[in-house]
């Protein structure tokens, strides 16, 4: 079987069965079961696939079919240019986070802190792309693995660790916080993607009842970690800009910043001075 051939018989499943970008798809499927790049697709239609390429593009095709994500099967997602592996460990980076590096990267800061890693797009990124000193904090033992083995991979010097938000993180040590919190509430569950409901970890999902927990957490500690003057930075969640908002009342400098569909998507706010620093 040629590659245009078997990337033809994967798109027409994956149509059939409701897949979105069926091509694509396959597309990437296909790649990955021959371990080249997608270019070489359109380049040579008239690869002759081995025996062992087609029982890998066969089981993707299968794995996919049945709800589990392209990124956890090929375990790489792009990352503001960069790749990143991913694992169920952690949930898959979406494009729309990369708005919280573009405002973190405004607020600049030689501390930094990734609240809730995951696979650590966030303290890698902002890592390679400021210098500066940064740590990463998940719960997950598995994503906490996962963000240490991206950050050596794509030579970034971060420091992980394993705790619950930012316990073990020592009083006044960073100039700026970020976090992508769990913000789904647990009674939107059901009406969730089968590819996010069943595959994505639930601990980096759900925020408890109403989505809000772990935001009123964060912002309790934050004033804790951070220095006078820091800033802390957040991604909402559909709908949760005015309850984020109040939770910050007493912070100076709060903002909302839209994506590029003109939905809230990243709140920032700075950690009053204190007085004696002006």
């Amino acid at each position: 079987m040629t590659a245009q051939t078997a990337l033809l018989q994967g798109t027409a499943l994956l149509e059939e069965a409701g897949i979105a970008v069926p091509r694509l798809t396959a597309e990437v499927l296909l790649a990955h079961a021959l371990r080249r790049e997608r270019v070489y697709l359109f380049a040579h239609p008239e690869h002759e696939l081995a025996e062992v390429e087609w029982l890998h593009y066969g089981r993707y095709l299968h794995e996919r079919l049945k709800g589990k994500p392209t990124q956890y099967i090929t375990k790489r997602q792009e990352f503001y240019g960069r790749e990143f592996r991913v694992t169920p460990d952690v949930l898959i980076p979406r494009p729309e986070t990369e708005h919280v590096v573009e405002i973190a990267l405004r607020k600049g800061g030689r501390r930094i802190l990734d609240v809730g890693t995951g696979s650590g797009a966030l303290a890698v990124t902002l890592q390679l792309e400021t210098g500066a000193d940064v740590w990463a904090t998940d719960i997950s033992p598995g994503a906490a693995t996962v963000a240490a083995a991206n950050a050596r991979t794509l030579g970034a010097r971060v420091g992980v660790l394993v705790c619950d938000l930012m316990e073990s993180v020592a009083p006044g040590s960073m100039d700026l916080i970020v976090s992508n919190p769990p913000y789904v509430p647990l009674t939107q569950r059901s009406g969730l993607q089968r590819e996010v409901r069943d595959f994505e970890p639930h601990v980096a999902l759900f925020g408890g009842a109403t989505g809000l927990e772990l935001y009123g957490r964060i912002v309790a500690d934050a004033p804790r970690v951070l220095r006078s003057g820091g800033w802390l930075v957040m991604e909402l969640g559909f709908g949760c800009a005015d309850h984020v908002a109040a939770l910050l009342r007493g912070w100076d400098a709060v903002t909302v910043e839209p994506d590029l569909a003109g939905i809230p998507r990243v709140i920032a706010a700075c950690r009053k001075q204190d007085r004696s620093t002006g």
